[in-house]
């Protein structure tokens, strides 16, 4: 099989049972003048992880990887939205109200949807979530088990956040997780680099941590191998 050198160890895996899951690049988070910026945040940090991830993204579709991309938010009526959510961090402008790129978090909003560069392909799944985690209150699940996928290979943001709550969520649920570590992205590099070593510590407790070009590089091989998903 082809493997990917990584932290704490080489990272094995079969195309024909390996995701590529990309985790909430939203205009809202990651572009310019969106909510993000809104808050202070510097998205030039985001930005930086879109780049890599197009090149895997275009990589993993070449080879015939199953892709699902993910994004947070809200029914318009936020009936799915607690109100612990909606009241945290006391902001002037949150969940639901008027933003930037429109109501923020809900679904349909200009800001909600994805950015151009890594905007899904017809017959890719996106999975709009209410939380953090891809796997809660959603059929990914389902989805991943239905198409007999065994491991992930995760980019997105935030790497603290929901690139985060989403591994150890897959970890729970039996999945090996491969995070990219400059596919991901936060707004905090102290965050960044703590959650990658969450990831990675202890043998890989979570998963494991490598870069863009030596699973691009894996890829390579597994075509030369004839290791594309029929």
């Amino acid at each position: 099989m082809p493997t990917v050198k990584a932290e704490p160890y080489e990272f094995e895996f079969d195309p024909k049972t390996t995701a590529l899951v990309m985790i909430d690049f939203q205009r809202d988070f990651v572009d310019p003048g969106g909510f993000g910026e809104a808050l202070g945040n510097d998205v030039s940090l985001l930005r930086l992880a879109v780049p890599p991830a197009e090149e895997v993204l275009k990589a993993a579709r070449k080879q015939g990887l199953l892709i699902i991309h993910t994004r947070e938010g809200h029914r318009a009526d936020l009936s799915d939205c607690p109100p612990s959510k909606k009241a945290r961090g006391k902001l002037k402008a949150g969940i639901g109200d008027p933003g930037p790129m429109g109501r923020i978090l809900v679904r349909g909003e200009y800001g909600h949807d994805l950015v151009k560069e890594l905007y899904p392909e017809a017959g890719e799944p996106v999975i709009d979530k209410p939380g953090k985690g891809a796997f809660f209150a959603t059929d990914l699940d389902t989805i991943l088990k239905n198409r007999g996928v065994k491991q992930l290979v995760v980019c997105g943001v935030t790497t603290e956040v929901c690139v985060q709550t989403t591994v150890r969520e897959a970890n729970d649920r039996g999945y090996d997780c491969l995070v990219l570590e400059d596919c991901v992205a936060s707004y905090f590099p102290e965050f960044q680099q703590a959650a990658l070593k969450m990831v990675k510590a202890q043998g890989g407790i979570f998963g494991w941590v490598a870069d863009s070009k030596r699973f691009i590089a894996a890829l390579a091989e597994a075509r030369g191998s004839g290791a594309a998903r029929r």
